[in-house]
């Protein structure tokens, strides 16, 4: 009994990974090969141009056209390599000829054959290459002058063979040593820690606030709570421009607010200026303005995310705790710390590491926002300017390496703090 058990436990075994392969290709497709590309383009010295192959550009003229049987044509083929820094290792090139032409002292590789004028460069032609070709015919009594176009006299086509720069070029860490030796590098990466964090923290103390506010029934509780979820369901487009003009200079509700209320003498560029310095008690204070407004719109936008945990945790926790809180005599705040707080402690904790490799990751936000200006480059932008903005390709997939070495700390610290909190449950 226990051997036709096991065998039918291997069968089901066998049919449910053959029933689940579709899924991991499919998987292995999306997601692990974009990344295995990634880390192979990390250790090539590839720009943005290289991805484009070089092309064979042929362009004829004729510079003497006759008018009567007997005479020369001349026909000059501008032939030239696109790319001044790939070669092209193979070029075949065919043209069809008007009747009533033969030729004059072809030169290599040029041949003819049926009023088909061919040409095989076996060895390609080196990057930068150029040359102007001069060819000779003389014509006869078939050849009409009248019916042919000087601009489109035999239409010369190039077929081409090119090594692809991904696998050609050799391996180097020169794109690691680029990212790394940057000078603004341990600057970006700084900022990409603390913008998550805060952001991080913000999101979950808004969370928190907004469940303590709503998890009691009351008259539009409902209403409310769906307010609460606009951040997070908004186009985050939409959000970020409305964030932009809100916080303009000249035209944005904030400044104009402040400075109606006396409590500016001058608007602030909030999404712009790097620092803002203002006295308190006397003492100079350097405040990293742009830096905050971006940390404190991630707290805005994500908050909702994080209420919506908080609030399902709330509704759990015992009404018999508050309720012999209260005999003891416990106010609203011991209760908070000493009951709500402690209940919440494994989904806050989860909250927060999602939420940091979220943001961590995240390029939409600030780029919508600052574009990276004024201190606010996170290592996503960083990957976009070498990739996009220095046609660096190489460079930009390894910061992109550096940001994916970076979260994978991040998700195992994730998946531990998960299996600690199991434990204690």
């Amino acid at each position: 009994m226990s051997k036709q058990y096991t065998n039918l436990a291997a069968r089901e075994a066998r049919l449910a990974f053959w029933m689940l392969l579709p899924a991991f290709a499919i998987v292995a497709a999306v997601i692990l090969f974009p990344v295995a590309a990634n880390f192979w383009i990390s250790f090539k010295p590839v720009g943005l141009g290289d991805l484009r192959p070089p092309v064979a550009t042929i362009r004829e003229q004729v510079t003497h056209m006759p008018e009567t049987a007997g005479e020369e044509l001349v026909l000059v083929y501008r032939m030239r390599n696109s790319s001044r820094t790939v070669a092209i290792q193979h070029v075949a090139i065919s043209a069809t000829l008007p009747a009533g032409l033969v030729p004059l002292d072809l030169p290599e590789p040029w041949t003819i054959r049926d009023d088909r004028l061919l040409a095989v460069y076996d060895t390609g032609w080196e990057a930068g290459f150029q040359e102007d070709l001069e060819l000779r015919f003389q014509t006869d009594s078939v050849f009409l002058p009248d019916a042919v176009d000087p601009r489109r006299f035999s239409n010369p086509k190039a077929v081409v063979r090119v090594r692809n720069p991904l696998i050609a070029a050799p391996f180097t860490l020169d794109n690691f040593r680029f990212v790394v030796s940057a000078r603004e590098f341990w600057t970006v990466l700084r900022t990409s820690l603390v913008y998550p964090f805060l952001g991080g923290v913000g999101s979950i103390v808004l969370g928190v606030l907004a469940a303590q506010l709503v998890h009691r029934k009351f008259r539009g509780q409902g209403l409310l709570r769906g307010l609460f979820l606009f951040p997070y369901v908004a186009p985050v487009i939409a959000v970020a421009f409305a964030w932009v003009f809100f916080l303009d200079p000249f035209s944005g509700t904030v400044n104009a607010l402040l400075q109606e209320m006396k409590l500016l003498e001058s608007p602030i560029s909030f999404l712009s200026e790097r620092t803002y310095t203002f006295s308190f008690l006397g003492i100079p204070v350097r405040f990293p303005m742009a830096l905050s407004m971006v940390i404190i719109f991630d707290a805005w936008r994500y908050f909702p995310f994080s209420f919506l945990f908080v609030l399902a945790r709330f509704q759990a926790i015992p009404d018999q705790l508050y309720e012999s809180a209260d005999v003891d005599g416990a106010g609203p705040f011991r209760k908070f710390f000493s009951i709500t707080l402690p209940q919440l402690r494994g989904v806050v904790t989860t909250l927060f590491l999602l939420r940091f490799m979220w943001t961590f990751n995240k390029f939409d936000d600030v780029f919508l926002l600052t574009g990276g200006a004024a201190g606010t480059r996170t290592l996503p932008i960083q990957v976009y300017d070498n990739a996009f903005g220095r046609a660096d390709i190489g460079a930009g997939s390894a910061a992109a390496v550096i940001l994916f070495a970076l979260l994978a700390v991040f998700m195992v610290l994730y998946f531990r703090t998960i299996r600690e909190g199991e434990a204690d449950e």
